[in-house]
């Protein structure tokens, strides 16, 4: 399935699910991932030969990763990876944007939003209760992009406050 929507710059994306076989959709999907570890929303730096080496191969091995690639005519212009886990409070699957990068010079142009619409496709063909994901607080456009979808804080009390994703690093 491919999802088409209208960039302001007078062009169309279409996002493709990608195939982790696919040498170019391999080669795109490493690259749009070291477009957006050397962002600052990404931290800044490279991805190490290692992991460039390991990327597919560990999703392709992964049964519940997927990943959508975005291109505006034969360009690489965005990339979402999708983890498909379980809800145990909602009883159904549940899908996880664990990275998503639109090149910086395709950003506002309406390519989040295709990624985001086959990324919703793809939830509801699951029968997925939600679709979550992580933001920096100071990525202000990207806030701004999931308020205007429908994204928002995760609270089960208001009482309780908002929940916090944390880490450890192994």
């Amino acid at each position: 399935m491919t999802a088409t929507a209208t960039l302001s710059k007078a062009s169309a994306a279409t996002v493709i699910r990608a195939d982790y076989a696919n040498a170019d959709h391999a080669a795109d999907i490493v690259g749009m991932l070291r477009v957006y570890a050397m962002d600052p929303m990404g931290g800044g730096e490279d991805l190490s030969e290692e992991v460039q080496a390991n990327l597919v191969p560990g999703l392709a091995a992964t049964p519940a990763a997927s990943s959508l690639l975005a291109y505006v005519g034969d360009e690489v212009a965005g990339l979402a990876n999708l983890m498909t886990t379980f809800s145990s409070f909602g009883g159904k699957p549940l899908i996880n944007i664990h990275d998503i990068v639109v090149s910086k010079e395709y950003r506002g142009t309406g390519v989040g939003r295709a990624l985001f619409a086959e990324i919703e496709t793809i939830a509801r063909e699951a029968g997925a209760c939600k679709v979550t994901l992580e933001v920096l607080e100071g990525n202000a456009p990207a806030k701004a992009l999931y308020t205007s979808l429908g994204y928002g804080d995760y609270v089960l009390d208001p009482e309780m406050g908002r929940a916090l994703f944390w880490q450890k690093r192994l």
